[in-house]
């Protein structure tokens, strides 16, 4: 499939939306690395299944020692990395499934939980991470309610603000531990929470009504 087929397609599962600027330029990264994935048709299902797994292990990471927090940050990113990987292929593929559709928000959901507990584990405080947690679950919750294209009610708190925060977080925590860094990062998180959850709701709450 050529870029351009790809493109369409994925504009056809984000309500018709072009992509532009950073995120064509994604686009065109992903499309590079899936092909090898699609020419040996390797089910999304499987990537997502890796994402989730993934996600899973970064605190564990963080348990091993101080050290281990960096190769905890990039375990992150290659969560994300996967989560983008497994859509990408449904699309070059066109092997897209209801099961996938329920498949990829849950092992979004368990890396989002793993990744407050990795910071936790590696100096945050539980109760602003719960706190975190808690709100991130409510936007997911509202967005999946209210069934509207996901491109329209997009937030200051999504996937990629998520693992970036935890990636700077662990890393950061590694590289200078006299420094309440974890801390800082989940701090940042909660304030991106509030604003995000506030994003979407305004959002849906608008739509809906008109």
């Amino acid at each position: 499939m050529t870029l351009e087929e790809y493109l369409t397609r994925w504009s056809a599962a984000h309500g018709g939306i072009r992509p532009t600027g950073l995120v064509l330029g994604w686009l065109r990264i992903v499309h590079v690395l899936v092909r090898p994935l699609a020419r040996r048709r390797l089910p999304p299902s499987v990537l997502t299944a890796a994402s989730g797994l993934c996600g899973v292990a970064v605190p564990l990471v963080v348990l091993a020692g101080r050290w281990w927090l960096i190769a905890a940050a990039v375990l992150a990113v290659l969560c994300a990395l996967l989560d983008g990987l497994d859509g990408a292929v449904a699309v070059l593929t066109d092997t897209a499934s209801a099961w996938g559709r329920v498949l990829d928000p849950l092992a979004d959901r368990v890396g989002d939980v793993a990744f407050l507990v990795a910071l936790v584990l590696a100096g945050a405080p539980g109760w602003l991470a719960v706190g975190v947690g808690t709100l991130t679950l409510l936007q997911e919750s509202v967005r999946a309610s209210a069934r509207l294209p996901d491109v329209g009610v997009v937030s200051v708190w999504e996937r990629p603000s998520r693992v970036i925060v935890t990636a700077l977080g662990l890393a950061g925590a590694a590289v200078t531990p006299s420094l309440p860094v974890a801390t800082i990062a989940v701090t940042i998180a909660a304030v991106l929470a509030v604003v995000g959850f506030t994003q979407v709701l305004v959002t849906v709450y608008r739509r809906l009504r008109a």
